[in-house]
């Protein structure tokens, strides 16, 4: 199957946040203060293949229609999505490809669920929506990029992508 390079498009962008990657809802942790990026979340990096990732015992493998037979889909343990959405994408060519942050959980440069249009435009600079949708670099890590699930003035969730990955076309 051809490589990928963070080209979502907008269905795939759209059929991802669907998938729940972008969607959240766990109180607790934001008291723990993890968050989401440079790279990974907690003890799960992007990159790990499925078998480090599951050693890790922070996600479980769920099944979820129309994902790309390129990648298994996944639930942090602490975020589980009904119906078609999970919190974690792994490539098997490229390892966690997407990790969805889950409940209130911010980006180092505190950005998540209920942050202002404005707040994300300041914490980054290189903010845009493209053809991707609404992206940012991930400052610390060239690899990766973060995708934002917006409302008209907040927003509503953040992934964090690598950006050469196969499981959004």
């Amino acid at each position: 199957m051809k490589n990928h390079t963070l080209n979502l498009g907008r269905s795939a962008l759209a059929a991802a946040l669907a998938g729940g990657i972008m969607l959240a809802g766990t109180p607790a942790l934001a008291e723990q203060k993890l968050l989401l990026g440079p790279t990974g979340y907690g003890s799960v990096k992007l990159g790990m293949t499925a078998a480090q990732a599951r050693a890790t015992g922070k996600i479980v493998r769920k099944s979820v229609r129309n994902s790309l037979p390129t990648c298994t889909t996944w639930d942090l343990k602490e975020q589980r999505y009904g119906n078609d959405r999970a919190g974690v994408f792994i490539s098997k060519r490229h390892g966690v490809a997407a990790i969805a942050a889950p409940g209130n959980v911010r980006t180092p440069q505190g950005i998540g669920r209920g942050s202002t249009i404005a707040q994300l435009r300041r914490a980054y600079p290189d903010f845009r929506i493209n053809a991707d949708g609404p992206i940012a670099s991930v400052p610390g890590n060239r690899r990766a990029t973060f995708v934002f699930h917006l409302s008209k003035t907040k927003v509503l969730g953040v992934g964090l992508f690598l950006k050469k990955q196969d499981c959004f076309k």
